[in-house]
């Protein structure tokens, strides 16, 4: 068995939570950093009393030393499961997303946070919601779920434009919590509903994740012809792959990466990119940066 990927994220932010945990909490509590002097009377705990402050204190009265204590964040991933998801030339991007899964239930474990996870495709998935909780396992668990999904029926492909929908409904339930939200999906979907979504989760940190395969990214090197079909639709048509349709197709890769850092850097969040594979040492790459 392979060794379960594992990264390191720390939030840019303190967190409000009272959940004893492994990053910079809002609550006073037994930690190691110092908030301030308060009285003994309304911090009961002779134990941090501080004598040299009470001398120096301009009233007569015993101060003692006030901690906040580091607290767990509840992470949670949002995954889009729908049928662009289940695209990959030797792995699916599902699969992959699946992977990081993994790799976030470990991590959250190591560091004592809850790990949740909802889903959608063309509707909130129910049968892949699970509320958030600790252990070992979770992030296998999850993954299994995500691996052994199944996709939507031929009638619910043929509604277009209600992944976006499906995603506000889901992010509807975690409105006004604060939490680490990884949105993990390959966005081929029209971004126009994405700051109504974002509005939504502004009490937390998103962190999206964007799979991608590298036949999406990159035109075949294979002959002129190429039989295409589109996974949310089932349209079929076949391409013929001039010089001029190759150049336009990185053009327009290159295009969609601008529009999603231009749309998530309005709200100062930046998306990773996964390409065929999930790498644990960039995504701690991600979070060192994010709060250097």
């Amino acid at each position: 068995m392979s060794a379960i990927a594992e990264f390191h994220y720390r939030l840019p932010m303190r967190a409000s939570g009272v959940r004893p945990g492994s990053h910079r909490g809002a609550s006073f509590g037994s930690g190691q950093e110092f908030a301030l002097h308060g009285r003994l009377f309304d911090y009961p705990d002779p134990r941090r009393l501080d004598l040299r402050a009470s001398v120096r204190a301009a009233r007569s009265e015993w101060l003692v030393r006030v901690h906040l204590q580091r607290a767990a964040v509840p992470v949670q991933v949002l995954v889009d499961v729908s049928a662009s998801m289940r695209f990959g030339t030797h792995r699916t991007k599902l699969a992959v997303a699946a992977d990081f899964v993994e790799a976030v239930g470990y991590s959250a474990f190591r560091v004592g946070d809850l790990l949740g996870m909802l889903a959608f495709d063309q509707r909130a998935r129910d049968d892949l919601f699970m509320p958030p909780r600790s252990g070992r396992g979770i992030g296998n668990l999850l993954a299994t779920m995500l691996r052994n999904c199944e996709s939507e029926s031929e009638s619910a492909v043929r509604h277009k434009n209600t992944a976006t929908h499906a995603l506000q409904s889901v992010a509807a339930a975690l409105a006004g919590r604060q939490s680490l939200i990884f949105l993990v999906s390959d966005f081929h979907w029209p971004l126009e509903a994405l700051p109504a979504v974002l509005d939504l989760l502004v009490h937390s940190y998103v962190v999206p994740i964007v799979v991608w395969d590298a036949a999406e990214i990159a035109p075949p090197p294979g002959g002129p012809l190429l039989a295409v079909s589109d996974a949310e639709s089932g349209a079929r048509r076949t391409l013929w792959l001039s010089a001029g349709v190759r150049e336009r197709w990185r053009e327009r890769v290159a295009r969609r990466r601008a529009e999603l850092s231009q749309s998530f850097g309005k709200r100062a969040i930046q998306p990773f990119f996964v390409e065929n594979a999930f790498d644990p040492d960039a995504m701690s790459r991600y979070f060192l940066e994010a709060v250097a």
